[in-house]
């Protein structure tokens, strides 16, 4: 059975179906473009579904011709933006506008620091802002007519939502630079040889197909091990190795689940599907 959100978003649609949610960016007449709605919605969709452990896993993905044509300059332009109007003083004007940036990044973080993996699967243009949220994600898929481009430097401006920080730890720097230096397309081939997408495919179907097989794959597994592999991950990514050592060491002395395992190796040797307990909605308030 699908469950779909009663939530009427105005930029996506949400189901969840098997312990996958399915997040799919729905203005294909516009290209997907991330409207000042998009920036609170998706933060809000991806904490409700980790917070209250709707699922296991998350999947990321679009409609129409393009993934996403990025940021919508309206978003930083219009009459409720930072930029919008004369400030009365430059100084504290720069400050508000450094915790609107902090605002848009925050949008993002959100898929690295869920609980579940996140797969993104990416069809036609990936483009500015939507090169920073594909780079928070776990896993990338492509289309082979995919491409990414960090577009901000063909409008004069550096990437800020989170592309440099992150990608530097998902491709070699050398690419990282060429394609912040130039605001070239990425193609999707290229792409999977230097490691940013795991693999290619010649339709959207065959995407969404292959992508919501890794999903429910991943969502079988024990839920528990699944994040504290996430949890260690994304510790080594951002330390060093004999601090990420420690770190799974002590994570193990509190997080190692004898009767999880006792689980996998019974369903195997009654050679059924195990059957493991979800992660528990997170405590906001005593």
């Amino acid at each position: 059975m699908t469950i779909h959100t009663a939530v009427d978003y105005v930029c996506f649609d949400v189901s969840i179906e098997d312990g996958v949610a399915h997040i799919r960016l729905k203005r294909p007449e516009v290209m997907n473009t991330m409207i000042r709605p998009f920036w609170n919605e998706l933060p809000a969709i991806v904490r409700d579904i980790d917070d209250n452990a709707r699922a296991r896993c998350i999947v990321i993905s679009s409609t129409g011709k393009h993934f996403s044509a990025g940021m919508d300059l309206s978003v930083f332009t219009d009459g409720e933006g930072v930029t919008g109007g004369e400030p009365s003083d430059r100084h504290t004007a720069m400050e508000a506008f450094r915790r609107h940036v902090r605002h848009l990044q925050d949008s993002f973080s959100c898929l690295d620091q869920a609980r579940m993996p996140v797969l993104a699967a990416i069809q036609g243009g990936c483009i500015g802002g939507a090169v920073d949220m594909t780079s928070a994600c776990d896993i990338r898929y492509a289309t082979a007519d995919a491409f990414f481009c960090i577009q901000e430097i063909n409008i004069g401006m550096t990437a800020d939502v989170g592309t440099f920080p992150r990608l530097c730890h998902l491709i070699p720097q050398g690419w990282v630079r060429e394609l912040a230096y130039t605001g070239r397309r990425l193609t999707a081939q290229t792409a999977r040889e230097i490691g940013l997408v795991n693999a290619v495919f010649d339709t959207h179907e065959a995407l969404l197909d292959h992508v919501m097989a890794v999903a429910r794959e991943i969502a079988a597994k024990a839920p528990l091990a699944v994040a504290g592999s996430k949890v260690m991950i994304n510790y080594a990514r951002d330390h060093s190795i004999a601090d990420a050592l420690d770190y799974i060491a002590t994570w193990q002395t509190g997080m190692f689940s004898g009767p999880h395992m006792a689980e996998a190796f019974a369903a195997r040797q009654a050679k059924r599907d195990p059957r493991y307990p979800d992660l528990l909605p997170v405590r906001k308030h005593m």
